[in-house]
């Protein structure tokens, strides 16, 4: 019996392993463990830090540039947000690392969690206003919104909700959208020519490594590659149609695709690489690593290793 009452056998519904046709409604509102959504809520957070201060800090440049480069985005044109000021951009950058080392340590964490996503969404919005806009991070903004309706959560909290699930359902969707929507966006706006031409062959040229420009020699390699990159983002949603372990298994390729793109042209898509963590069982990763930990120390040697983190087991 869990802390709360219920057998430990959990069945179809609450593991979320229906397929989504089968019960939408069932497949969206899971019950998930906290403890997932915890680990997921401190990695986001210590991210959002990481992000503001190194990863993309461009904002705070456009707090000082001449409003006349200004070009609203179309929330800016809704809410009819201003061009930014030093002042402003200092505020939303610092607001947000501030913010999200309080939300860290899981107290008030609709509070401080809204303030967050409020504070960083800003600074994106500042930094974005004035040129390109980075389609990765879709999904983590999308999880930033839904991390603060799930309520109180600890890191080793062995009760599970459906506001969890929905949480954790809601960023998988955001992820693998990104992917979808990215192939749909190639062939609208670059047109068939973007897999058949010398798309990827010019990021090797203007950013390739010893690890990728040997490939400029086999173009008719690098047009394989962007028919397979092109056809794996077009079915990217199948996943969902997959048992979890499967699931898991796919997620794990596309972080080996992605470690393989930043070995190319090093390009890395930091904050869709932590949206996909909402499809890893991180509290049995944890357990994992303390698990090994203590191995490692002669504690807790007769204590069977934890289920492998592929294999769905009885927490979905």
């Amino acid at each position: 019996m869990s802390s709360t009452g219920r057998p430990a056998t959990l069945s179809a519904v609450e593991r979320g392993h229906l397929a989504w046709w089968q019960r939408p409604a069932a497949w969206l509102f899971w019950e998930a463990p906290l403890a997932r959504v915890a680990w997921l809520r401190l990695a986001v957070y210590a991210f959002v830090v990481l992000d503001v201060l190194v990863l993309h800090s461009t904002g705070r440049f456009h707090g000082a540039a001449d409003p006349v480069w200004y070009q609203p985005l179309v929330v800016g044109q809704v809410l009819g947000l201003p061009a930014a000021t030093v002042l402003l951009a200092e505020l939303t950058r610092w607001g947000s690392v501030v913010l999200a080392l309080l939300a860290m340590t899981g107290r008030a964490p609709r509070l401080l969690g809204w303030a967050t996503v409020v504070c960083w969404a800003w600074f994106q919005y500042i930094a974005f206003s004035y040129g390109k806009v980075d389609h990765d991070r879709a999904g983590l903004l999308t999880v930033l919104l839904v991390l603060p309706t799930v309520g109180q959560a600890r890191l080793r909290d062995d009760r599970r909700s459906q506001a969890a699930g929905f949480a954790l359902r809601a960023a998988q969707l955001a992820a693998i959208s990104t992917y979808f929507l990215a192939a749909i966006a190639k062939v609208r706006f670059g047109g068939w020519e973007w897999v058949n031409s010398a798309t990827v062959a010019r990021a090797v040229v203007r950013r390739g490594t010893w690890f990728s420009e040997w490939m400029l020699d086999y173009p008719a390699l690098l047009v394989a590659a962007q028919w397979g990159l092109f056809t794996a983002e077009l079915l990217s949603p199948v996943i969902f149609v997959l048992a979890v372990g499967w699931q898991r298994r796919v997620v794990g390729a596309w972080y080996l695709f992605h470690a393989a793109t930043y070995a190319a042209i090093s390009i890395a898509f930091w904050p869709h690489l932590v949206t996909l963590l909402a499809f890893v069982p991180l509290e049995r990763a944890a357990e994992w690593v303390r698990w090994r930990w203590r191995r490692r120390r002669g504690l807790d040697e007769d204590v069977p290793a934890p289920p492998p983190l592929v294999a769905p087991g009885r927490d979905g």
